[in-house]
């Protein structure tokens, strides 16, 4: 007992070492937070990671549930998940990059970097509009090919924009949230920067935040502490994997194909922080709202991620991602430096209602006056 004792003043100590931020009234608000992720996720199903980063310490790291039924993987915060449309704001922060660099426009129409697409509306579509989901192009892709949609690339994906010959409202008027749009930034990032897509997002966005294992998803592909999406089936009472080949367009990459774990993210956090990437300028400008959202009070759309001003709440900056049994969510209150992260590999949790509970339990403890 006197070894344990010991050990845990040790432990402690070098908390208090290396989380100057947290105090001792911090306690009950992460014991609610435990007590939150616990309800929600049991241990012997799947289940989620979840991390919370204020000023520059991560203060809460704890995975519940299992990442692999088959080999019965628990999660820690180092399992990967398809972070799915959270992976937009990468995307987004690689095409401002570029635009800092003057290899490329906000202000260019999609028709100067696609010149193949016939219709002349695409020379009013700007990637301003794409980044902000105003474009008016809708998603017609064909969903007849279940092959096409299980394996289709971001080329692939947007093909269809060729030959498109109608918008659902005039560019800029309107928002709609849509996935190929994002798929166009794919050929746009490589065009603009003469690399792949795959090794421009890793030599200047994943190396510079210490994002060392992040990757996109390819069939074939090894991906590290990967866990796998899951969905309940309540008549032979199991879990079923379902994620690439049991859900539409997984391989697509731009829109919502990486790979990557909440301590990894965090990484990212500190990077967008220390304007190791983009400018404060720029980032500030993809943090503004360019369109309110009607159906999600409160809330509007900036350059790759929804901006939240709710009363009473600072501004929070904030993503959600699906795609097969993966529920992502990513939330930044950039005024206080707080960042909240749960990463789930199954879908059937109310996620808003979850991060409402988290954004009171951090009003409560005092961190967001």
């Amino acid at each position: 007992m006197r070894n344990l004792t010991i050990l845990f003043t040790l432990f402690v100590l070098v908390m208090q070492s290396c989380s100057s931020d947290i105090k001792d009234s911090d306690t009950t608000a992460l014991k609610q937070v435990d007590s939150l992720f616990r309800s929600l996720y049991p241990e012997n199903e799947p289940g989620a990671a979840v991390l919370i980063m204020k000023g520059d310490s991560i203060i809460f790291e704890q995975g519940y549930g299992i990442a692999d039924m088959d080999n019965l993987t628990p999660i820690d915060g180092n399992i990967f998940f398809n972070i799915a449309s959270v992976s937009k704001q990468f995307s987004a922060v690689a095409i401002i990059m570029l635009a800092e660099e003057g290899k490329l426009s906000l202000d260019d129409s999609v028709k100067k970097w696609f010149p193949n697409i016939k219709a002349d509306f695409f020379n009013k579509i700007t990637i301003r509009h794409l980044l902000s989901h105003t474009s008016g192009i809708p998603d017609s892709r064909d969903r007849t090919d279940r092959k096409f949609v299980t394996t289709a690339t971001d080329v692939e994906s947007y093909s269809y924009l060729e030959n498109l010959d109608k918008l659902n409202f005039e560019p800029g008027t309107s928002y709609e949230y849509m996935n190929p749009t994002f798929q166009l930034m794919y050929t746009i990032i490589e065009k603009a920067s003469g690399i792949p897509f795959d090794r421009f997002m890793r030599e200047r966005i994943f190396s510079l935040s210490g994002m060392d294992e992040s990757t996109y998803f390819e069939a074939d592909k090894i991906i590290p502490h990967m866990s796998h999406g899951y969905l309940y089936d309540s008549i032979a009472n199991k879990y079923n994997e379902f994620d690439y080949g049991e859900e539409s367009f997984f391989a697509t990459k731009a829109d919502g194909g990486l790979y990557t774990s909440v301590r990894e993210f965090a990484e990212w956090e500190k990077a967008l922080r220390t304007d190791k990437l983009i400018s404060n300028k720029s980032k500030n400008e993809a943090h503004t709202a360019k369109i309110n959202i009607p159906d999600i009070p409160y809330t509007s759309y900036g350059y790759g991620w929804f901006i939240q001003e709710k009363p009473g709440f600072p501004v929070k900056v904030y993503h959600t991602g699906d795609n097969g049994g993966f529920q992502i969510y990513a939330g930044r209150y950039p005024e206080k430096k707080i960042l909240y992260l749960f990463f789930s590999n199954r879908n059937d949790r109310d996620r808003e209602l979850t991060a409402s509970k988290l954004d009171q339990i951090f009003k409560t403890a005092g961190w967001l006056n």
